[in-house]
């Protein structure tokens, strides 16, 4: 039984500033890819109620890509509609 810390002082800060950025670095990209999510489905939708239809549907997601690729360069590795 003892009163002095397991864990050495500079040890246990290094560890915890590594969970810090790992969790920093993860909720960035979490934060990122609900943004691109959000912007996809809003010009779908958009797509879907300018055809008149309130249901979104598969073609309007396949469009909004399609649009993004052709127009804004976003090709991501892939060339097919």
């Amino acid at each position: 039984k003892t009163t002095e810390l397991l864990i050495r002082r500079l040890l246990f800060q290094r560890i915890c500033r590594e969970v810090t950025i790992d969790i920093a670095s993860k909720s960035s990209s979490s934060e990122a890819t609900e943004a691109f999510l959000i912007l996809e489905f809003e010009v779908s939708n958009m797509l879907a109620i300018y055809t008149k239809r309130v249901t979104l549907q598969q073609k309007d997601i396949v469009l909004c890509r399609w649009i993004r690729k052709r127009f804004l360069g976003e090709n991501n590795g892939k060339d097919d509609f």
